[in-house]
């Protein structure tokens, strides 16, 4: 079912009045709800850190055990072609929850926090200005200030239920401040997020009001360190390699990509000499995250609510595990760009054959989550609404989307355009070892990118149409990029040259 939202101007004044309720009226579970509360659906934002697609099964990943993500995707719908526009988390989750590229929202490491007026029109904001209750749990990934070089908080009040913490937050429960009641039962970070989700899920379910929940995990991201709890799940394990495992399938790759810690991390982070522990390790952190989700999953259906909520799963970035003999994320590659997205909406139609193969990225959560609150969708995002297809999973989101990179040494800042089928990267940095380079991949007829066809003769005008739509996103750029955060200047350097 497409959703289109009727104009502000035709809507009798009783339902726009239970769309946008004042803010007098945004905590509590005893307001009385309109109709347009109980039509709205629930909604749950699940939202992995460093997760990459090569470890779910429903992914087809051989050996791992993801069982209640995998039954989450038999019942909903599988995206094969989800990009992360950022592939480092504080962009990610900024662009995540404000539906805007990273060079509007201004926010990522090295450059600064989201300015209060962006995060004024992101989601969690929205919903609860509707009357949704909202609640938080885990890694926020980064701060709100009022203004540029002012410090940034936490916008812990802007939640009716908080459990977020700050940077990278703790594995140990009681080191996090708002889980501490959690540590006892739950001393490892990700049941304890499982918990809240349990806890929220079943106390707001009481209320008439809708609600919306959104965890972000601290897992798999580093330092590795699984919960104990599942130590036999992957005990003795060996794991089969990708097709593109190890330094040999990295040679055509820019030489401004192999200055970033990504390289080193090949051998620092033991994929080249430990690799079956390193992938169980890996592997074991997520399967906690498959038990929590199972356990909110439950708690959804012990309130009653499961025909009326809706669940969507992700991550912030893709990690490399040793791909071309890398390791960790940032990289526009397909293990650190492209990610997991399940969406499960129990009024709908389930879709047919479960996968959806159009382009889609992050920062269309924020806009589907407000168009399944019914409201509007603010003219700043860039993103859209994934429930559009969510019934023809064969029809089109997005021609292209942007990747971005401007955090960490400067060798390494890159910008690239994707679709459906092909890749375009352009690396600028030079000096007088190496010149600016562009790369081109064919990622539907070479999915694991082990031929990069910039210089092949029979690819020219497949390189002439990415170039093209990269100095579209790239004017995008030039116009919509904050004038501050040192944003502005990357039109200038990322022009082809």
């Amino acid at each position: 079912m497409i959703r289109f939202p009727l104009p502000i101007l035709v809507l009798p004044w009783i339902v726009l009045a239970s769309l946008w309720l004042p803010s007098s009226a945004r905590g509590g579970d005893k307001e009385k709800s309109s109709a347009s509360d109980r039509r709205r659906p629930n909604i749950v934002f699940l939202l992995a850190d460093d997760q990459c697609t090569y470890s779910m099964g429903c992914y087809g990943t051989p050996g791992v055990e993801t069982p209640r993500l995998d039954r989450l995707a038999a019942d909903g719908l599988v995206f094969d072609n989800h990009y992360d526009t950022t592939a480092i988390c504080m962009a990610s989750r900024a662009s995540i929850m404000t539906g805007m590229y990273e060079y509007k929202t201004g926010c990522n490491f090295d450059h600064g926090p989201l300015l209060s007026d962006h995060w004024q029109k992101s989601y969690p904001i929205l919903l609860r200005d509707a009357g949704y209750q909202t609640g938080f749990a885990g890694k926020f990934g980064f701060e709100v200030a009022e203004k540029p070089g002012k410090r940034g908080r936490l916008p812990e009040d802007d939640f009716d239920r908080w459990g977020g913490g700050p940077g990278q937050t703790s594995y140990q429960t009681k080191k996090n401040r708002s889980m501490v009641e959690y540590a006892e039962a739950y001393p490892h970070s990700t049941l304890s997020y499982g918990a809240f989700g349990r806890d929220f899920v079943l106390q707001a379910a009481q209320s008439e009001r809708p609600f919306c929940l959104s965890i972000s995990f601290k897992a798999p991201h580093h330092p590795t360190t699984p919960d104990p709890s599942f130590d036999h799940v992957y005990a003795g394990k060996t794991f089969t390699r990708p097709g593109n495992f190890g330094r040999e399938y990295g040679q055509h790759f820019s030489k401004q990509s192999r200055l970033g810690r990504q390289f080193e991390r090949f051998h620092s982070w033991h994929y080249s000499d430990d690799y079956d522990r390193v992938m169980a390790t890996y592997y074991q952190q997520i399967y906690a995250i498959d038990v929590a989700v199972g356990m909110i999953r439950d708690a959804i259906a012990k309130a009653g609510v499961e025909d009326n909520t809706v669940i969507i799963y992700t991550s912030d970035n893709g990690f490399l595990c040793g791909s071309h003999g890398y390791g960790s994320k940032v990289l526009p590659y397909e293990e650190s760009s492209r990610v997991p997205l399940i969406v499960f909406d129990p009024r709908e139609k389930r879709p047919q054959g479960g996968r959806c193969e159009a382009l889609t990225g992050n920062v269309d959560v924020a806009p589907t989550i407000l168009g399944l609150a019914n409201l509007r969708v603010p003219a700043n995002m860039d993103g859209r609404d994934l429930m559009s297809i969510y019934e023809s999973p064969k029809s089109s989101l997005h021609d292209s989307l942007p990747l971005i990179n401007v955090w960490g040494p400067e060798a390494v800042h890159s910008f690239g355009v994707v679709t459906r089928d092909w890749k375009y990267i352009f690396w600028p940095y030079e000096d007088e070892s190496m010149s600016p380079s562009e790369e081109l991949y064919d990622t539907k007829n070479d999915p694991l990118e082990l031929t990069d066809l910039a210089e092949v003769h029979s690819a020219a005008g497949d390189l002439i149409r990415m170039r093209s739509l990269y100095d579209e996103a790239l004017r995008h750029w030039k116009d919509q990029a904050v004038p501050y955060h040192d944003y502005e200047r990357f039109g200038k350097i990322f022009t082809r040259r």
